[in-house]
């Protein structure tokens, strides 16, 4: 009776503990939900960034609740993620500053100076290689915390920031229309 009493507390044990769930998008595996600084988010979507039929990286957008709205993607002030996965060794570091720099040139929503530009460029110090993980969390109140590879590089302050990041993806142009329909669930 003890043995069973103890296997039965076991199985109950075992079948409390929650596990991530994923999905995959594009062979690149993301976490359906996740938590950022107490907040419960969802994946929205995830798509691939292509450039000259190379693929480069897979990026997953995490929000409160499910949206195809772009602009309340890039307006909204509340918790939301960009999170990037390197697919391509194609990517170095200052392929990677270019691309960002040429995103914020064309980005037309909210703001970002020259100053705030230089200091989320200057947390890409490091390599970058195929299989490095990206994080841009957006928290209110706080600004864009930049993470690599679970190593936080910094945050840049402000909401307009936000909006001037999160445009590169979503504004009008975006870096690639294919990649924004997928983050915004639409494909």
């Amino acid at each position: 009776m003890k043995r069973k009493t103890y296997l039965l507390a076991l199985v109950l044990c075992l079948t409390s503990i929650t596990f991530a769930q994923t999905k995959k998008f594009h062979g690149v595996s993301f976490n359906t939900e996740l938590k950022l600084d107490g907040e419960n988010l969802v994946i929205n979507g995830a798509g691939l960034r292509e450039k000259y039929f190379m693929d480069l990286y897979v990026a997953g957008l995490y929000v409160p609740k499910k949206t195809e709205d772009a602009k309340k993607v890039i307006y909204d002030d509340t918790e939301m993620a960009i999170h990037i996965k390197i697919v391509s060794s194609s990517v170095t570091r200052e392929r990677f500053i270019e691309s960002v720099n040429e995103g914020f040139a064309t980005s037309k929503h909210g703001s970002a100076s020259k100053e705030e530009i230089k200091k989320f460029v200057g947390f890409f110090s490091e390599p970058i290689k195929e299989g490095d993980k990206i994080n841009l969390d957006y928290i209110p109140g706080k600004g864009v915390r930049v993470t690599k590879n679970g190593d936080v590089k910094g945050t840049i302050p402000g909401l307009d920031f936000k909006k001037a990041l999160f445009g590169i993806w979503f504004g009008t142009p975006p870096v690639q229309e294919s990649l924004k329909k997928e983050m915004l669930g639409k494909d």
